[in-house]
């Protein structure tokens, strides 16, 4: 099954997604800290109340994430060195980055050096410390597609990357969550598109560092929680490694796509000032 937060007539909803429609969940209006798994397959569906997804908007897939955590330099082609990579590269985000899939990306009038970066992203539905690799599967809520936009500008200021990282408004992430009984990720492809032209391609079998080690990894530092997002990392490709470098710019048009997951599209736009 699928799961999807969406407004609808002024009021947020939580809901499963059945083919072109969406029911809502009892008691439900979005994905949270206190909405595990358990308690998602057990809510009372309101068929009576399904409507037509083309007639909601659809929210950030985890829009009250209490962390957000993304992965760096975690596929093959991405990074220079992954032969002596022992541990994962690992930075946060706010939920106050996080938009809805469809959404506009708000461009910073700040940054000149803005960049793409399509992500699988890791729900988590059942709360844990010092989680087991062999049992990490089981704290999966479901996947999600992602945008880790960054300001390279702002990124490459410092050693550390959170100032490129936290600007508000700029990561989508959706449309539904995709639990895993739905779905095998092992091999699916992901890809981006900017303006039409292909900027991205690989599939999930060129990760580093697999879902389960990343679980089992961050889990020995923090209590992963219900709601919580793991972003998995980027495939080459990004604009800033590019010759000539390619960076977004107002009215462009960016697509990423998970094969068995889903796609998000989102149209860019300078922020008013």
């Amino acid at each position: 099954m699928a799961y999807a937060n969406y407004r609808y007539k002024g009021r947020h909803y939580l809901g499963e997604v059945h083919g072109g429609h969406v029911i809502p969940l009892a008691g439900l209006t979005d994905v949270g800290p206190e909405t595990s798994a358990d308690l998602l397959a057990s809510a009372a569906r309101l068929g009576e109340s399904r409507v037509p997804l083309s007639e909601v908007t659809l929210r950030a897939a985890s829009p009250r994430a209490g962390k957000i955590l993304c992965v760096g330099q975690n596929y093959k082609a991405h990074t220079d060195d992954t032969s002596t990579a022992t541990f994962p590269v690992l930075f946060p985000k706010y939920t106050s980055t996080l938009i809805g899939p469809n959404d506009d990306i708000i461009l910073p009038p700040e940054s000149s050096q803005i960049d793409f970066e399509g992500e699988l992203a890791v729900i988590i539905g059942k709360p844990g410390r010092r989680i087991a690799e062999q049992n990490a599967l089981d704290h999966i809520l479901g996947y999600c597609v992602s945008n880790d936009v960054t300001m390279r500008d702002y990124q490459n200021k410092a050693h550390q990357w959170l100032q490129g990282k936290i600007w508000d408004n700029t990561t989508p992430l959706g449309p539904f969550i995709v639990t895993p009984a739905e779905t095998d990720i092992s091999n699916a492809g992901i890809s981006t598109t900017l303006n039409g032209e292909v900027v991205q391609k690989s599939d999930l079998s060129h990760l580093i560092f697999s879902i389960p080690t990343l679980i089992a990894t961050i889990s020995e530092f923090t209590t992963l929680e219900a709601g919580d997002v793991i972003l998995t990392g980027t495939p080459a490709g990004v604009g800033y490694r590019r010759d000539p470098q390619l960076f977004l710019k107002d009215g462009d048009v960016i697509t990423v796509t998970v094969t068995g997951i889903g796609s998000i599209t989102n149209t860019v736009r300078a922020e008013a000032t």
